[in-house]
């Protein structure tokens, strides 16, 4: 807001997600705070409180809110934090032609697939769901690690394993969805 006329402002071309939601550059959030600052910036800038003001203060309400929850949603979503802090030190994540992972995880990852691609059962999907469950506390508790030793390249590579689990649990919430 414009300290002058409390008129909304555009937002930054390239804003910094956690200095926008008031949260330390670090894997280890606080997520109760996160949604504090959340609420309280959707509060202040939501497009519904602009129905009265200029169009331009309409569209930069907009721009705002939408990128509030860009901001919200990445921070929250282990997978998103972490890729978003290695964009943040310049490291590109790990492309799917990276073929730098272990066999004995593809193997893995291979076999939860064809578990999932079996006819549907719901004794397997729930053993699979819980696999899923825990391999990702596991892996984002070595990604915390890994960043908090300020290795980088560590949490590049456990950020692509990551991202296998995050598409095998899409695969399960697809399966699971009634057809």
């Amino acid at each position: 807001f414009c300290p002058g006329c409390q008129a909304l402002q555009p937002p930054a071309p390239r804003p910094d997600l956690f200095r926008l939601m008031d949260c330390d550059r670090s894997f280890r959030i606080d997520a109760r705070q996160l949604q504090r600052r959340f609420r309280s910036l959707q509060r202040a800038v939501h497009p519904d409180r602009f129905g009265q003001r200029p169009p331009k203060e309409q569209y930069y309400s907009e721009q705002h809110s939408s990128l509030i929850n860009k901001a919200y949603q990445t921070l929250l979503n282990p997978l998103s934090r972490g890729l978003y802090l290695l964009e943040l030190s310049g490291v590109e994540p790990a492309q799917e032609t990276d073929c730098d992972a272990d066999s004995e995880f593809l193997m893995e990852i291979m076999e939860i697939n064809e578990k999932l691609a079996e006819p549907k059962n719901e004794d397997i999907l729930e053993e699979v769901e819980t696999l899923i469950k825990v391999k990702q506390e596991e892996l984002t508790r070595e990604v915390t690690a890994a960043f908090e030793r300020d290795d980088l390249q560590e949490a590049k590579k456990l950020l692509a394993k990551m991202k296998y689990f995050a598409n095998l649990e899409d695969k399960l919430k697809a399966k699971k969805i009634p057809s």
